[in-house]
């Protein structure tokens, strides 16, 4: 169907199209389907404060370059959803460690989602986010959302544990959550969706070039 491409600061500038794509579809559930106008854009892109240079962005990526899902990772010792806009959601403290990311923004393309069962494409970027988080050894992801999360990733494995208590938000109930990500999650999620393989792109080689690249850029520059 499409494997889940991994898109950071070294190697954006080769995924700048599937990016914008990415925008204009969040707008387009996130405001179109959801209602969530305090965040509208005349520029028809969901983005905000969090979408910068500390973000990782795992998008599902069509053989033809469509972007059709996806969701972002946010280091917690960077300003991050929770520690800023809400806190509240953890009143003993926000979450914060090197092995902890928030993780935001998941959406999938209307076309791919089955109303009524789990859809698979959900579950592709799922499993992206847990052998992200495996091979990059985060061991846990902050959550803010609505309540009806904490069943959904207690099927997947993931162990949702409450950070505070239930806040009505716009007409939503939301919490702050912290789930894990190791190979127990990553198999028991694969299990849920029949997913037999890896549905990372490249990772590993992938990744490199483009730290290598990044880093040469850096370089090239302190010259001039």
């Amino acid at each position: 169907m499409f494997r889940v491409h991994i898109v950071n600061k070294f190697n954006k500038d080769r995924y700048a199209d599937q990016l914008e794509q990415q925008f204009r579809l969040r707008h387009e559930i996130y405001i179109g389907e959801r209602g969530w106008t305090d965040i509208a854009r005349a520029d028809g892109r969901e983005i905000d404060q969090f979408d910068n240079d500390d973000t990782i962005y795992l998008l599902g990526i069509t053989p033809a370059g469509e972007v059709v899902g996806g969701s972002r990772l946010v280091p917690s010792l960077k300003p991050h959803l929770m520690s800023e806009v809400f806190p509240n959601l953890a009143p003993d403290g926000v979450p914060r460690g090197k092995e902890i990311y928030e993780w935001t923004r998941i959406f999938i393309a209307p076309a791919l989602r089955t109303p009524s069962r789990p859809a698979l494409a959900a579950g592709l970027i799922y499993c992206g986010i847990q052998e992200y988080c495996v091979q990059s050894q985060i061991e846990n992801l902050s959550i803010v959302c609505e309540t009806y999360w904490i069943d959904r990733l207690a099927s997947l494995g993931w162990k949702p544990r409450l950070l505070g208590p239930v806040y009505s938000h716009q007409g939503s109930d939301i919490v702050g959550l912290i789930t894990d990500t190791n190979t127990g999650a990553l198999n028991a999620t694969r299990s849920f969706y029949g997913i037999g393989e890896p549905v990372l792109q490249d990772i590993a080689g992938e990744q490199a070039i483009s730290e290598h690249q990044y880093t040469e850029q850096k370089s090239a520059v302190a010259r001039r």
